[in-house]
């Protein structure tokens, strides 16, 4: 086939331990899936159905790496998150099937304009601008479940520049691994290449140019990332 252009590499992430890939298709994210995140951003958690929103699959930035600082923002955020990769069809599974559909888990960061997000937030419209864009979705190499097994519960911890700013435990996501893929199954077709950004624990904040962010889950790989200065 010819193409008016050349098409660009299809993103992946590594799988550790092995010669392979994981291509990525889409990635979904869960907004405020840890209580105590849920209020310092100023809302009260409950458990109601979870909501969502998408990056790019090019946003994706595998760790370790350093990215420029963000494009049109004085208020980047870090949320540090568990991923988790699809790895066969699931539509409409219930909580009992979901978790025979993930193939692996990664550490993530969700990058985010925190003012753009709220001024989006604020007048009703798309957080596109806030959540969207260049080098958002960081990655490190993908654990294959057969390795871990299911992760329900482990330390999710996140430094800046050697201080804690992040710390909890993936038990207390409001919605767990399996909660999660069976409600998110119950409106897409999810399949192999489908990455799940999960959510962020309390004590997201503004980074500067120049820190160095060390993200860490048991029995994962670690996450590092650099911001770089602005352009």
């Amino acid at each position: 086939m010819n193409y008016v252009f050349n098409p660009e590499a299809i993103p992946s992430v590594p799988v550790k331990g092995t010669d392979a890939s994981y291509a990525v298709s889409r990635i979904f994210c869960v907004g405020r899936n840890y209580a105590a995140h849920a209020r310092e951003m100023g809302f009260d958690p409950d458990r109601e159905p979870p909501f969502y929103f998408m990056k790019p699959a090019n946003a994706i930035v595998l760790s370790p790496a350093t990215t420029p600082y963000a494009l049109s923002t004085n208020n980047l955020h870090y949320e540090m998150e568990l991923v988790i990769a699809i790895g066969k069809p699931a539509f409409r599974v219930t909580v009992e099937d979901a978790e025979d559909c993930v193939y692996g888990y990664a550490c993530g960061l969700d990058m985010t304009r925190r003012d753009l997000q709220i001024a989006s937030r604020e007048m009703g419209r798309p957080w596109d601008f806030g959540k969207a864009f260049e080098d958002s979705a960081v990655i490190t190499e993908i654990i294959p479940k057969s390795v871990t097994g299911p992760l329900n519960n482990g330390k999710i911890e996140l430094t800046v520049n050697g201080q804690v700013k992040q710390s909890s435990d993936l038990n207390a996501l409001i919605w767990s691994v399996a909660e999660v893929i069976s409600n998110l199954s119950q409106f897409y077709h999810l399949k192999e290449g489908d990455l799940i950004y999960t959510g962020t624990p309390e004590g997201v904040g503004k980074v500067e140019v120049g820190d160095h962010l060390v993200g860490t889950i048991d029995h994962l790989p670690t996450l590092e990332l650099t911001i770089g200065p602005k352009q």
